[in-house]
């Protein structure tokens, strides 16, 4: 048996008054999903336990099987190595996003956690010339994809406490500046980094017809190196990471799958699900277990956009699921798993820690009935399955686990 699993990243939602008072997966025409749902096995799962954040280092962590509460020491050691970045054993990685604010720190308000998804080579270049200003600070920052990049902060404080920006959107920024042992290094360079940017920033790019310059970097996400059991030792199956973003394929790494290049993935809106799910396919020729991760539905619920979280359902089911449900249907040597990492709220434009809703196609030897009429999350409810703990479902759907 092979095994696919699709992760739409904060695709669980609310009802949203311009969808009808629907969520955007009550909204999305998504008929190979709910195909999965039909003729398959839905219900919902508590990704992350509820005393813990859900960012998308925790739950896709718990997706693959592992307990966040013992293998989870941050988010960035884990970009760290999907960037190809050493750190030693007392380094700190600390995540590095570009971001918009007005006004100045600590007075300022954030007004976008991405810069107007500033371009890869624009952030290169910033953090380029941010080097040289910090060079005497202990700190080196490393590029990644867009506004998502990398500081190592040699001999650093792990303990700081860091808030994500994407959690503070439109909001003052004074209260969620780093605090605690450590901060006001951090806080030194996020004031160097608006210092630097003014001088040198041109143009910035459009997002939503806005235009949103680059105005300083924003640090979170700190930790030192995790130790996880490589996923075949873990499970049996050796396997392969297809994700645009850089926390996903780390992950991969320390898990020592393989991370296949997709060409056009974004890790937004425009990315290439075609190729997403073309490059898949063939993946299965040569592995036994293939995750794929879409950033585009989260990004859209960070964006408050609902008319592009539903394209975004709709692309990946067209795209992705179709054919590799399609490549299910024909050998039938293949089980598909598709759900969320976490629901991303529009309305509140930020991760929330309910229950997802999955589906798994075929359904599970000797399996109780838990088909749904559709693939969403009052459907997925209906069914009464739940799993508990989020970590639980990897081997549920290996069939190591009933």
């Amino acid at each position: 048996m092979k095994y696919v699993v699709v992760i739409g990243d904060g695709m669980a939602d609310w009802k949203v008054d311009s969808l009808g008072r629907r969520t955007p997966l009550e909204a999305a025409s998504k008929p190979h999903a709910d195909f999965m749902a039909k003729n398959g096995v839905c219900g919902l799962a508590q990704i992350v336990s509820k005393d813990m954040y859900p960012g998308s280092d925790v739950s896709n962590i718990s997706i693959l099987g592992y307990d966040p509460k013992e293998y989870y020491t941050g988010r960035s050691p884990l970009e760290a190595a999907s960037i190809g970045v050493d750190i030693s054993p007392t380094d700190v990685a600390v995540r590095c996003n570009i971001v918009t604010i007005e006004g100045a720190i600590p007075a300022g308000t954030m007004v976008d956690y991405s810069a107007g998804h500033i371009s890869t080579e624009e952030s290169r270049r910033l953090l380029t010339i941010l080097n040289a200003a910090t060079a005497s600070l202990g700190v080196e920052f490393f590029p990644g994809v867009s506004y998502r990049n990398l500081m190592v902060w040699r001999n650093g404080r792990e303990s700081v406490t860091t808030v994500p920006p994407h959690d503070i959107m439109g909001k003052p920024i004074r209260d969620f500046l780093p605090s605690g042992e450590g901060s006001e290094v951090l806080v030194e360079i996020m004031k160097k980094s608006m210092e630097v940017f003014s001088n040198q920033t041109p143009e910035a790019p459009l997002t939503g017809g806005k235009k949103n310059s680059a105005t300083s970097v924003w640090l979170w996400g700190q930790g030192k190196a995790p130790k996880m059991p490589p996923f075949e030792e873990k499970f049996g199956v050796a396997g392969s990471i297809i994700a645009a973003v850089d926390l996903i394929r780390g992950i991969g790494i320390y898990l020592g799958m393989d991370i296949v290049e997709v060409p056009g993935a974004t890790g937004y809106i425009d990315t290439n699900f075609e190729g997403k799910g073309k490059y898949c396919l063939q993946e299965l020729e040569k592995k036994d277990f293939v995750l794929v991760h879409v950033e585009a539905p989260d990004e859209a619920g960070h964006n408050g956009d609902a008319a592009d979280k539903v394209k975004a359902i709709e692309d990946i089911d067209r795209h992705i699921i179709g054919p590799i449900l399609e490549r299910a249907k024909g050998k039938g040597d293949l089980r598909v798993l598709f759900l969320p990492d976490h629901p991303t709220p529009v309305a509140i434009r930020t991760h929330s820690n309910e229950p997802v809703p999955f589906v798994m196609y075929p359904k599970l030897k000797n399996s109780r009935d838990f088909s749904a009429a559709r693939y969403t999350e009052d459907e997925a409810r209906k069914t009464g399955y739940f799993v508990e703990r989020g970590f639980d479902l990897m081997p549920i759907f290996l069939g190591l686990k009933s």
